[in-house]
C-alpha cells in the first residue's frame, strides 16, 4: 500500500456509503420507525440505526470539501474552472439518476397504492423542478444539488485552511439552521416556495461543514500523519460518548412514541456534530495502520448510495404483507439490500458506457474525460492520494 494514501479518509468514504443503506433499511416503507408496531418490536431496528446515524450525509459533504481542498492544494485553478468541472463530474450522472428514479419508482407506488399520484406529479413542470434543483426524485437524491450548491462557497472554505479556528463556525452555522428552520415550519409550511427555502438555508447554513473541513485541512497539511495527541484522542472520545448518550435518549423517546423526536433540541446537536466528531477522530488515528482492503472497496461508495433504493424498494414489495417483524425486515434489507447493490455497481464499472453514472468512467462527449484524465475522478470519488 502507497504510503501517501489516505486511506482513513477512504474508511470515512465507506462508513458513509454504507451506513446511508442501513440508514434507509432501518425505516418502514413510508420512512417511519415502525409506528404500527409494539414498543419491543422496534427496539431492534432503532438499536441499529442509532449505531449507523453516527455518520450521515454530512460526513459524505465534509469528505467531498477536504478532497478538493487538497486537490486545489497540488493543482491549483481559478474558480470558474472548478466549478466548471464539478458541475460536469456531479450534475451529469444527477441528471442521469434523478430521470431514471422519477419512473422507477412507479413500481413501488403500484404496490404501494400511490401510482396514480405520482403519475399526477410527473406530468407537472413543478415536479420536474423539484427534482432537478431540490433532487426529490427519491429520497437520497437530494446530496448532488445540496453538494454542488456548498462548493460554491469552497473559497470561503480556504479561509479556515489558512485559519483553522474558524471551523468553530459549524456551531454558529447550526444554531443559525436550527432557529430559520423552526421560523419557517412554524409560519410558513406549505408555501409553494417552502421547500426552496429550507434548501437555501440547508446550503448556506451547511458552510459550517465546510469551514470544519477546511480547518481539517489546514491541519492535516501542518501536521500529516502523525503519533495522535492523547488529550486531544482523549477529548474526541468523551464527546463522542457523550452524544451517543444523547443518541440513546433520542431513541428512547421514538420507542415511546413511534414518531421521530425532530423537537428534541440535544438530539438535533448531537446528530448533526457526529460526523464533524467521527472525521476528526479517524485524522487523529491517520497514523495506525489502515487494512488495504478499506481502500480497494472504498472506490465505489458512491456507487453504493445512488443505486441501493433499487434494491430496498424490490425488498420492501417482495417483504410487504409477508409478517416479518421489523428487526427481521431491517436485517433482510441491510445484507440483501448492500450485497445486491454492490453486484450492480461492480456490474455498472465493467459497463464502460454506463461507469461515469456512478463515478468510475469518464464521463460522456467530453474529451477532458479521456483515459489520462481518470487521474481526477469526482470529487465524492477522488482517489485520496497526497
Amino acid at each position: 500500500m502507497s504510503n501517501n494514501r489516505l486511506v482513513w479518509l477512504d474508511a470515512l468514504r465507506l462508513t458513509a456509503g454504507v451506513s446511508m443503506v442501513a440508514l434507509h433499511a432501518t425505516a418502514d416503507p413510508n420512512g417511519q420507525p415502525f409506528p404500527a408496531w409494539d414498543v419491543s418490536d422496534r427496539v431492534g431496528p432503532l438499536i441499529i440505526r442509532t449505531i449507523i446515524y453516527t455518520a450521515r450525509t454530512e460526513l459524505f459533504l465534509m469528505i467531498s470539501i477536504f478532497l478538493l481542498l487538497l486537490a486545489l492544494g497540488r493543482r491549483p485553478r481559478g474558480y470558474g474552472a472548478t466549478m466548471m468541472e464539478q458541475a460536469r463530474r456531479l450534475l451529469l450522472p444527477f441528471a442521469f439518476w434523478t430521470v431514471f428514479y422519477a419512473f422507477y419508482s412507479l413500481i413501488k407506488a403500484q404496490e404501494f397504492g400511490y401510482f396514480e399520484d405520482l403519475i399526477a406529479g410527473l406530468q407537472e413542470p413543478s415536479t420536474w423542478l423539484s427534482f432537478l434543483l431540490l433532487g426529490t426524485s427519491k429520497y437520497h437524491m437530494h446530496f448532488i444539488p445540496t453538494l454542488f450548491g456548498l462548493l460554491l462557497l469552497y473559497p470561503v472554505f480556504k479561509l479556515a485552511k489558512a485559519h483553522p479556528w474558524l471551523g468553530l463556525g459549524i456551531l454558529v452555522c447550526l444554531v443559525v439552521k436550527r432557529e430559520i428552520d423552526g421560523f419557517l415550519w412554524a409560519n410558513y409550511m406549505g408555501a409553494p416556495w417552502f421547500d426552496y427555502a429550507l434548501r437555501s438555508v440547508k446550503i448556506v447554513t451547511y458552510a459550517g461543514y465546510g469551514l470544519a473541513a477546511g480547518a481539517l485541512v489546514g491541519l492535516w497539511t501542518r501536521w500529516g500523519a502523525r503519533p495522535e495527541n492523547g488529550q486531544w484522542f482523549g477529548l474526541i472520545c468523551l464527546s463522542g460518548m457523550f452524544l451517543f448518550a444523547i443518541k440513546i435518549i433520542a431513541m428512547i423517546k421514538t420507542l415511546d412514541t413511534g414518531t421521530w423526536p425532530h423537537g428534541y433540541a440535544a438530539g438535533y446537536w448531537a446528530d448533526f456534530l457526529f460526523p464533524a466528531l467521527l472525521f476528526s477522530g479517524c485524522m487523529v488515528l491517520a497514523h495506525r495502520t489502515w487494512p488495504a482492503a478499506i481502500s480497494r472497496i472504498a472506490k465505489y461508495s458512491f456507487g453504493i448510495y445512488l443505486c441501493h433504493p433499487i434494491f430496498l424498494d424490490l425488498i420492501e414489495i417482495a417483504l410487504r404483507d409477508q409478517g416479518f417483524a421489523p428487526l427481521e425486515q431491517v436485517l433482510i434489507k441491510i445484507v440483501v439490500g448492500i450485497s445486491a447493490t454492490l453486484a450492480l455497481v461492480l456490474v455498472l464499472e465493467r459497463a464502460r458506457p454506463l461507469a461515469w453514472t456512478i463515478g468510475l468512467g469518464p464521463l460522456p462527449f467530453s474529451r477532458r474525460d479521456s483515459h489520462r484524465d481518470t487521474a481526477h475522478p469526482p470529487v465524492h470519488q477522488k482517489r485520496s492520494t497526497v
